[in-house]
């Protein structure tokens, strides 16, 4: 299965941490973001990285090349910043299959692999991970409203009034049905061609999507105070996975 990596972004927030690289550049417990995006996508199958890149795209290509950790990597240029579909339809031509998609600002310790299982075994139209988040940063997302069933019937991106505080996050699979919504999606009040509006052209024209709750944590790396927070998140998990296993040496 092919991966999808959304790595465009200026990261205006992030700044000065952004004004010599883009976003996914930013490092976070000594590497890339991109790396970590990277690094989960192979773990989880990947064969080959579609990356689609914009605001100083040298800096990324420079440093991965055409390959990482023996997996091919293709580039797709978004010439201009209008959304997160307009992004994806960067790299339709190179999708014929099921493939993932992961936005390249988010550091991920979760059940990725779950998404994974569910779109190869159910053959669905679009899964992906969701997560209930204070409603105060709710409106940072695509907001998820559920019917009493708890099933999603809308999805509304950063809406000033939010119906929930469920929210996706970065991390999705579909079919290639996907960029049919993509260019169906109108621009938002934002101006802007959102991937959310896509999922919600697919949801409303019956397409079977599949929401997993997130199991773990993720960090949407927005503001330099999110890059430090998932650095003592990471940091605190080597700590634990240390622990392990000196307890298990000590066991034996």
């Amino acid at each position: 299965m092919k991966a999808v990596v959304l790595a465009a972004g200026q990261g205006t927030r992030l700044r000065p941490l952004t004004d010599d690289k883009p976003k996914g550049m930013v490092e976070v417990a000594g590497v890339p973001i991109l790396t970590h995006c990277f690094d989960e996508l192979i773990e989880l199958g990947a064969d080959e990285l579609v990356v689609v890149v914009g605001y100083k795209k040298e800096v990324i290509i420079d440093h991965y090349g055409d390959a990482y950790e023996g997996v091919p990597i293709t580039y797709a240029h978004q010439r201009e910043a209008k959304g997160l579909a307009h992004a994806l339809l960067t790299v339709e031509e190179h999708i014929d299959d099921d493939f993932m998609l992961i936005l390249g600002d988010n550091v991920f310790e979760a059940n990725l692999e779950d998404v994974v299982r569910r779109q190869r075994e159910d053959r669905a139209d679009a899964a992906f991970l969701v997560e209930e988040v204070p409603w105060e940063e709710a409106s940072r997302y695509g907001v998820c409203d559920t019917n009493q069933y708890g099933e999603i019937t809308d999805v509304i991106e950063k809406p000033d009034d939010p119906p929930s505080n469920l929210v996706m996050t970065g991390f999705y699979t579909f079919t290639p049905a996907i960029f049919h919504a993509c260019h169906l999606t109108q621009p938002s009040d934002r101006g802007e061609y959102e991937l959310s509006d896509a999922i919600d052209l697919l949801i409303q024209s019956g397409r079977t999507i599949d929401a997993i709750g997130l199991d773990g944590w993720r960090i949407d790396v927005g503001y330099p105070e999110d890059r430090d927070e998932a650095e003592r998140r990471l940091e605190n998990e080597s700590g634990d996975e240390a622990e392990d296993e000196a307890d298990g040496q000590a066991a034996s």
